[in-house]
């Protein structure tokens, strides 16, 4: 059972006094990368999505 606790303890002292947390303008910052980066691939999956549509519209239409 003292391991369980000392891991615990452990556990919050390296959460509270040895983890550099980020400032909200950091944070805030790292959103707006993520999110930018999020649309940009959605797009290119869009993208690709709509080529293969219409190369295989064009490939089955020539077959039949």
């Amino acid at each position: 059972m003292s391991k369980i606790v000392n891991y615990f303890k452990d556990v919050y002292n390296e959460l509270v006094n040895k983890t550099s947390w980020p400032t909200g303008s950091e944070l805030t910052n790292s959103a707006i990368v993520v999110m930018v980066a999020s649309v940009i691939i959605a797009c290119v999956v869009m993208l690709m999505d709509l080529v293969s549509e219409y190369a295989l519209k064009f490939i089955y239409n020539g077959l039949y």
